[in-house]
């Protein structure tokens, strides 16, 4: 089977999804945030504070040339994964990209707890909507290269892995 390559903004579902699709397909589930943390030893927030976000950002380079190598994997990305065009042209070789996407507030209502979202977490609590809506838009085209996109602002995790598990059959990627 391809990766089933999950992008989008943060607080869109791609960890909570990821793993129900991966059990639901019997395949591997990575989570590329949890992944780069593990290997560093330091949490993200730690990484950007300690070493700035072109560090973080070079060992999420290193993550997805080593993901795109392998199959049978539902893969998280890391919000900003998108950014770089080359992270993208790898995932698209051996995978299928999905984009989860959520309105603002369900993003701001998923992503409210504060010290786990660096590129947010410098924003006081007012312009929170405003570093949402400015980064979403950022991104807005980045996110469009996805095979398929799946609006999670009023859906539970069950619910998108169905509408993925179709798309995904539609496709030929899956079967039964």
């Amino acid at each position: 089977m391809k990766n089933v390559v999950l992008i989008g903004f943060m607080g869109t579902g791609k960890t909570s999804t990821g793993r129900m699709l991966a059990a639901k397909l019997g395949c591997a589930f990575i989570d590329m945030d949890q992944k780069i943390e593990e290997e560093a030893g330091i949490s993200i927030p730690e990484m950007f504070a300690q070493k700035g976000e072109a560090y973080f950002r070079e060992k999420e380079r290193q993550l997805v040339t080593y993901l795109a190598g392998r199959r049978n994997a539902v893969i998280s990305t890391g919000g900003g994964t998108v950014k770089d065009p080359e992270n993208m042209r790898q995932f698209r070789k051996t995978g299928v990209v999905i984009c989860l996407t959520a309105s603002v507030d369900a993003v701001l209502e998923r992503t409210s707890h504060r010290g786990s979202r660096p590129v947010l977490d410098q924003a006081d609590q007012g312009n929170r909507r405003q570093a949402v809506e400015q980064l979403m838009e950022e991104r807005r085209d980045l996110y469009r290269q996805a095979d398929h996109t799946v609006d999670t602002s009023e859906l539970s995790p069950l619910q998108v892995v169905e509408v993925i598990q179709r798309y995904l059959k539609s496709r030929g990627v899956i079967h039964a």
